[in-house]
């Protein structure tokens, strides 16, 4: 359990430093704009995504088991999120997330950290998919530009009132969109360490604010973002609110779960390591307790991030924590700059964030794999897009392990007849 900073410490040298150094500043330039973008999709203020990044991504590079595990708000946290938001309001969020935080410390405690390979993959891969497209359909709003008094939460009820406002498409806002997507996807290819989002959403912003063209942005939707973390305040709590809000603790302490561990081991084949899965789970209890103390987002790692940490050379968790403070830094200092940013440019960050998200490099392969496996990626996949993620995860997993406990051939009970 012992955090993966305290070992790497003991041979830090100035070489290694810089490397951190330098790494941290790139993955606080991609990890910028993807929180404040996470924070509004979630129905949150944009400036809950930067706290969220601070707090908890700092908290989780000093605690954690990985060497190079980059945390903060993330993308499948969106649909759970803005659930909890509109049923609970944002108090009930806070609390919900103050809760998986001690979910999260009890499974570290416990050493729960490698029962993540029990997680059937298909459901992992179903309601990733499905997250996925929950995040891309959330933003047709603002990439398109349309007028909308209130998006239903609902998939189809959505799908139909996006498509009632489709006369009302704001054609500079698309442009803004389109562009920006077309100058991401450039730049990742052609400068692959490059913090290109944040490069690309400045260009589209900054054209906005010079043309003057009707295209809604931070400041003009939220205005001024804060300068500077709020004070830390524990929230309101009583039993019933407690027991109201459980389920949505035990979804986001799931959620946070796996993806920080899945994210770690994805870490460890990139730089040849060996994370230890307990003490990322006690990283993530205490960055979501933080978290929901400066009434910030729920966190875990970020695969996207840790990803272009190890690719600008980060070696160790200070890199993380050079991530923290440069966002800090930058709301300190430049937070009316940041209200500039356009939203479609926004939007269209997060539609290439869902796109990636459902991996399409592996879909050939799903059509592969056993067909018990394709119903369950489907099936979470369908519940996540149309119930919820609550129930799209209870019956994938107990499908999944009833799945795996029929393909080992566990013999039928011996049944007889009772006296009665």
């Amino acid at each position: 359990m012992t955090p993966k900073i305290l070992t790497t410490l003991k041979t830090y040298d100035r070489q290694t430093l810089v490397a951190d150094v330098l790494a941290g500043i790139t993955v606080a330039m991609v990890a910028l704009p993807l929180s404040l973008a996470i924070a509004i999709a979630s129905g949150a203020a944009p400036e809950k995504g930067l706290v969220t990044a601070i707090v908890a991504g700092g908290l989780i590079s000093a605690l954690g088991g990985s060497r190079v595990q980059i945390g903060g708000p993330t993308g499948a946290f969106i649909v759970v999120v803005f659930g909890v938001i509109a049923d609970h309001g944002y108090d009930g969020l806070v609390l919900a997330t103050l809760m998986a935080g001690v979910i999260l410390l009890i499974a570290g405690f416990f050493r729960a950290g490698r029962l993540i390979q029990l997680v059937p993959e298909p459901v992992i891969n179903g309601f990733t998919i499905g997250i996925a497209v929950v995040i891309a359909t959330s933003q047709v709003k603002d990439i398109f530009g349309l007028s909308m008094h209130e998006v239903p939460a609902e998939f189809f009820e959505k799908l139909s009132a996006l498509w009632a406002a489709r006369e009302t498409l704001n054609v500079p806002a698309l442009g803004i969109g389109l562009v920006t997507m077309g100058l991401i996807v450039a730049l990742r290819r052609a400068f692959p360490r490059f913090p290109g989002l944040i490069v690309a959403v400045a260009v589209t912003s900054g054209a906005v604010a010079l043309v003057g063209w009707p295209v809604d942005t931070i400041q003009s939707r939220f205005g001024d973002l804060p300068r500077g973390l709020p004070a830390p305040a524990w929230p309101d709590m009583s039993l019933a609110r407690l027991g109201e809000l459980l389920p949505s603790a035990v979804v986001i302490a799931f959620l946070a779960g796996v993806e920080s561990l899945l994210s770690a081991m994805v870490a460890d084949r990139m730089i040849g390591g060996r994370h230890r899965p307990n003490a990322e789970l006690l990283a993530q209890g205490a960055a979501n307790l933080g978290s929901a103390l400066f009434g910030g987002l729920p966190a875990t790692g970020a695969i996207a991030r840790t990803a272009t940490n190890v690719r600008a050379g980060g070696k160790t968790p200070v890199a993380g924590l050079v991530h923290a403070a440069v966002i800090l830094l930058v709301m300190l200092v430049a937070a009316p700059l940041a209200g500039f940013m356009a939203m479609p440019a926004l939007a269209a960050l997060l539609i290439l964030t869902a796109w990636n998200m459902s991996e399409p490099h592996r879909w050939p392969g799903y059509f592969r794999e056993r067909r018990s496996d394709q119903f369950l990626l489907v099936l979470t996949l369908v519940l996540t897009v149309v119930a919820d993620l609550t129930v799209a995860i209870g019956v994938g997993v107990a499908l999944g392990l009833a799945l795996r406990l029929r393909r080992r051939d566990v013999p039928a009970s011996e049944w007889e007849t009772p006296d009665r």
